[in-house]
């Protein structure tokens, strides 16, 4: 079993046995069909992952690594905005006919501020602190940018990232709003820990520890017989995800400089309902 999935099981069982029922409250997702989309919520959720320890990946069933890779890099390198540039289809829902998700994710993380050093976007300015002052408390960035909430396609979900030093190594709290466990509960924290270690590369740090702060963790009605047997599954090891160690600028990355080796996982589960 993976650290990881162990953190995923407990996080599943604590929300089933103790988390609260939002039935016949008020609440804004519908299913395709129209009906209202309730949860099993649990407020103030934080699991913390060592990547000296593993990668975390659940072995439950498989994450599709490098899909998740390459949205991070849409959003944090490419800092688009545009579905157009992304790979995969996972935000075709909330696009416009042009294929703009407003001024969302990408679009923040590239917009320029002005700062005694310089004039830099949120991405550069975490990347010259890292460098020049790497134990400064406040190398973080923001995306939920309430002046721009109405031109957005959807609010950012996972919205601020504290990046933070401890000897030689880099760590970093990722602070999300919101979570649908089963849809995206391990693709967040494999995008994230994904981000850490090509940061930590070309800031001369090794990765360390990924702290995940959720604060409304929940289970989709719909969702809780898929989750209730995903939980019983077999497991298996972590697998070994590397980095090409010859990456010196964050913007030179690619998808294909990750190496992922030894990942059994669990049949994957298709056709999962997402509510909107």
């Amino acid at each position: 079993m993976s650290k990881a999935d162990d953190i995923f099981i407990r996080m599943c069982k604590d929300i089933l046995e103790n988390g609260f029922s939002t039935e016949g409250e008020k609440v804004r997702p519908k299913w395709e069909d129209g009906s209202f989309a309730y949860t099993m919520k649990r407020f103030g959720v934080v699991n913390r992952y060592n990547l000296q320890e593993e990668f975390p990946a659940i072995t439950l069933r498989k994450t599709y690594i490098k899909s998740a890779i390459d949205e991070i890099l849409w959003i944090w390198q490419k800092k688009s905005n545009n579905i157009n540039d992304l790979n995969s289809h996972i935000w075709d829902e909330w696009a416009d006919e042009d294929g703009s998700i407003g001024k969302a994710y990408g679009y923040q993380l590239g917009v320029k501020h002005k700062y005694k050093e310089g004039e830099f976007d949120q991405v550069d300015r975490v990347l010259f602190d890292l460098k020049e002052n790497p134990y400064s408390r406040r190398i973080m960035t923001n995306i939920y940018v309430h002046q721009d909430l109405s031109e957005m396609k959807l609010y950012p979900c996972a919205y601020s990232v504290t990046f933070n030093v401890t000897g030689d190594k880099l760590n970093a709290i990722l602070n999300q709003r919101s979570q649908d466990v089963l849809a995206a509960g391990n693709w967040n924290v494999v995008q994230y820990a994904a981000l850490l270690m090509m940061i930590a590369q070309v800031s001369g740090f090794k990765p360390g520890e990924l702290v995940h702060v959720i604060a409304d963790a929940h289970i989709y009605d719909k969702h809780i017989p898929i989750v209730k047997e995903l939980i019983k599954r077999e497991t298996y090891p972590a697998p070994k995800v590397e980095l090409n160690p010859d990456v010196k600028n964050f913007y030179d990355f690619k998808v294909s400089d990750f190496t992922i080796g030894e990942y059994k996982a669990g049949e994957q589960i298709k056709n999962i309902p997402i509510a909107i």
